[in-house]
């Protein structure tokens, strides 16, 4: 499966940032500390090797929710576009 290219690849930090604003607003718990918290945990147990786990790590939201995210972050870039050529 071929990865899409970026558009505008000095976007990404931007849509991370939206993406945990909206995962934050659904009540989900991620986020760097709470991941890092979780992959600690983990590593404890003997699950995850904490050397490998990467700190963005969403394997533990399930798929539904993460769907969610993704759903909620097109539909709120569509209505900034929307309000972008309303000012035109």
């Amino acid at each position: 499966m071929a990865k899409q290219k970026k558009v505008v690849p000095e976007s990404h930090q931007a849509l991370d940032a939206l993406k945990y604003e909206i995962a934050a607003e659904l009540g989900l718990p991620v986020g760097k500390s709470i991941a890092d918290a979780n992959v600690e945990f983990a590593a404890e147990l003997g699950e995850i090797p904490a050397a490998t786990t990467p700190a963005d790590y969403w394997g533990y939201i399930a798929t539904r929710d993460t769907g969610a995210v993704g759903g909620h972050m097109v539909r709120r870039l569509i209505s900034r576009a929307e309000e972008m050529l309303l000012k035109l």
